[in-house]
C-alpha cells in the first residue's frame, strides 16, 4: 500500500459520525482514554465505542496500552483496561498531490543558514496580531481553529498539537521561535505565551498575564 492509499484508508476511517467524535474526543484529551470515558462522552454505549476505537487503531489513527484507571496495584486492583492515544502518524491527502511539506523545509533551511531568525520572528508576530483580538473565551476557539487543541491545566493554556511538528523537529530552534512569536502576536495582552517543552504537547503555553 503507497503512502496515499494509506492516507485514503485513514481518513476514510472517519467517515462514520460517531467514529469522528471519537477520535476529536481522544485526539483532544491531555491523557490516555479509557472505553468507558469515551463512550460517555460522545454518548453512546460502551460496546459500540470500543467497536469504533478499535477501528481507528487499525487505520492507524489512534495507539492503544493497557493499564488499571482504578490507580491501584497488587491483587485486587483488576485487569488492565485498554486505553487509547492519538497516534504520531500525520495523515495528509491533496488532489491534485502537492509538496508544502518540501517547500517549507527548504524555506526552513534557508532562513536558518542565512540568519534570518529575528525577520521570521517579526513577520510570525505581525501574522498573529493580523488577527482580530479574541476575548479570553474567544481565544481557545482560535486556537482550536488553527490546530492547537488547547486544553485547560488549572489556570494554564496548553497546546494538545503542534501544528508545525515536523518542522519543529527537524529546525526546533527556528520553528519554535517563530510559534512563539506567533501566538504572541495572535494572543490579546491579557495573556503571556511562554516556552515550556513536554513530549507530545507544543512547546509553547499561555497564562494570564499578572500585569493584566
Amino acid at each position: 500500500m503507497t503512502a496515499e492509499d494509506s492516507a485514503f484508508a485513514a481518513l476514510g476511517a472517519l467517515s462514520d459520525p460517531v467514529r469522528r467524535r471519537l477520535y476529536r474526543h481522544v485526539a483532544a484529551a491531555p491523557d490516555d482514554v479509557g472505553r468507558d470515558a469515551a463512550a460517555e462522552a460522545v454518548g453512546v454505549s460502551r460496546s459500540l465505542a470500543a467497536f469504533h476505537l478499535d477501528k481507528l487503531v487499525e487505520a492507524g489513527l489512534l495507539d492503544v496500552s493497557f493499564r488499571r484507571l482504578s490507580g491501584r496495584t497488587g491483587p485486587g486492583a483488576g485487569r488492565p483496561a485498554k486505553v487509547y492515544r492519538r497516534a504520531d502518524g500525520e495523515h495528509a491527502v491533496s488532489l491534485p498531490p502537492r509538496s508544502y511539506d518540501t517547500a517549507g523545509r527548504l524555506l526552513a533551511e534557508v532562513v536558518e543558514n542565512a540568519g534570518l531568525d529575528r525577520e521570521l520572528m517579526a513577520a510570525a508576530r505581525a501574522a498573529g496580531a493580523a488577527h482580530p483580538d479574541a476575548t479570553a473565551g474567544d481565544l481557545v476557539e482560535v486556537l482550536r481553529d488553527r490546530g492547537y487543541e488547547p486544553y485547560w491545566d488549572g489556570e494554564t493554556l496548553r497546546l494538545r498539537n503542534c501544528p508545525f511538528h515536523a518542522l519543529a523537529d527537524e529546525f526546533p530552534a527556528l520553528v519554535c521561535g517563530m510559534n512563539l512569536a506567533l501566538l504572541e502576536g495572535l494572543a490579546p495582552g491579557q495573556w503571556a505565551p511562554t516556552m515550556d517543552p513536554r513530549p507530545d504537547r507544543c512547546c509553547v503555553t499561555l497564562s494570564k498575564n499578572k500585569k493584566h
